[in-house]
């Protein structure tokens, strides 16, 4: 049984989504593992990046809160060794200070991030989030696929392949991707991506940023010179399909 499958089989059975904590602070792992109990998940706390990547090996989490800052294996190795494998959604948790770290992670494949001291509620919150689009049912997915030239996007299978060969995109670049094919054509403000993706009303641009280099690194022939996800300099980004007759739909 793949990990997919035995995710999907906890949630046939209600046994409530697994989400799998990185965080060596005791303190910080009391007070996020008490919070997500009370919200209806099922956390399981590692105490350093060894022990993380196992337990990640074992009960093949729906999602993944990792700190940065752990010992042995620092989070942006934990977070490396997992995409190497997986696309489990992944929530990093970094100092004030860390925004290299932060930077990183978001170029490895980190979904989103938060910043200690952070709110508990807003940890929970943005797991909801995460895990809501991630996990949602293929009936209440809107049906078809996008194209763009020889890109294509399945929504409801989630697959994304570019002149035929699947392309291993995380969930926000998979996410980011199809708000931007929908949109096709028209200038979006990073504020916007930033509602619409990652449901936050405000955030750090530097999310958006990295998001849409990862994704040009794969979508386009020469991410350097990009023609479909074009920045609108001091604005946002435009999605530009190419060939006149081409469409999303």
């Amino acid at each position: 049984m793949t990990q997919a499958d035995r995710s999907a089989e906890r949630r046939s059975q209600g046994s409530g989504q697994r989400v799998l904590v990185v965080e060596d602070d005791p303190t910080v792992a009391q007070v996020v593992t008490g919070y997500l109990q009370r919200s209806g998940f099922t956390p399981v706390h590692a105490s350093d990046g060894a022990m993380g990547l196992e337990l990640a090996r074992q009960i093949a989490p729906d999602l993944v809160v990792l700190d940065v800052m752990l010992p042995g294996l620092n989070g942006i190795q934990v977070l490396r060794e997992l995409r190497g494998s997986s696309q489990v959604p992944i929530i990093m948790l970094t100092s004030l200070g860390e925004e290299e770290h932060r930077l990183r992670g978001l170029e490895f494949g980190a979904d989103d991030y938060l910043t200690k001291p952070f709110s508990p509620r807003e940890l929970v919150l943005r797991v909801q989030s995460v895990l809501r689009r991630t996990h949602a049912a293929p009936a209440a997915r809107p049906d078809g696929v996008l194209r763009a030239g020889d890109l294509q996007v399945d929504r409801s299978a989630r697959v994304v392949t570019k002149a035929g060969r699947e392309l291993s995109l995380p969930v926000k670049e998979f996410e980011l991707l199809v708000f931007l094919i929908q949109n096709a054509g028209r200038v979006v403000r990073r504020d916007e991506l930033m509602r619409e993706v990652w449901s936050h009303d405000f955030g750090d641009a530097s999310t958006v940023t990295v998001h849409v280099r990862r994704l040009r690194e794969k979508i386009e022939d020469n991410p350097s010179r990009p023609v479909l996800l074009k920045t609108v300099w001091g604005v946002g980004y435009r999605f530009d399909l190419p060939g006149s007759g081409s469409a999303a739909h």
